[in-house]
């Protein structure tokens, strides 16, 4: 997978941030110039914070839509679909800070489950959960946000998933890593 620079990562915040204005705001919003890295398939999630609290997370871990489509889909269903929050409002777009991360390929893990957490890389892997019909994923930021070790993490993406922890030792429980690269807004917008 190719990764995005520097400069692309910008643009893709700006996208997520443009939509949200024009689709909750309801203001013209000048959409940037997208590269074609852009018309990749890509999975990707846009998380929406406010005074540094979860405002709203939802994306595709999988690459089934071209990045641009993809990230201006995750903008809007992390301000208006999140089930655990109530729908960002206009007023509130000014205190929203928007962040970005694009998927690699979720791909299995290939080890015993009670090697699974030799095999987590805190602060380099996401984690995705398939098991009992539930399935679960934690983006690579939030076990470094929250000081877990490895086996909190299995355990966290385990619970994320409405499974018990521990269920990551079951051979019939799913664990699959990925990487992602991480946009921002500057952070004068948790103010």
């Amino acid at each position: 997978m190719d990764l995005l620079t520097a400069e692309e990562g910008t643009c893709a915040v700006q996208l997520a941030r443009a939509t949200l204005e024009q689709r909750i705001g309801g203001r013209t919003a000048h959409l940037p110039a997208l590269a074609p890295i852009f018309d990749e398939k890509r999975g990707v999630f846009v998380t929406l914070t406010e005074n540094g609290e979860l405002r709203g997370c939802i994306g595709f871990p999988y690459p089934h839509l071209p990045l641009g489509e993809a990230i201006r889909e995750a903008a809007v269903s992390a301000a208006l679909q999140d089930p655990r929050f109530p729908q960002v409002r206009a007023a509130e777009l000014p205190c929203i800070r928007v962040e970005v991360t694009v998927l690699s390929v979720p791909e299995l893990m290939r080890v015993e489950p009670v090697q699974r957490p030799g095999a987590v890389e805190v602060g380099k892997h996401g984690l995705f959960v398939r098991g009992y019909g539930r399935s679960g994923l934690l983006l690579p930021q939030v076990p470094v946000e929250w000081g877990w070790d490895s086996g909190e993490f299995l355990d966290h993406t385990c619970i994320k998933a409405g499974l018990p922890a521990g269920c990551w030792k079951e051979d019939c429980v799913e664990f699959y890593t990925f990487e992602g690269q991480i946009f921002c807004e500057e952070q004068e917008k948790e103010r």
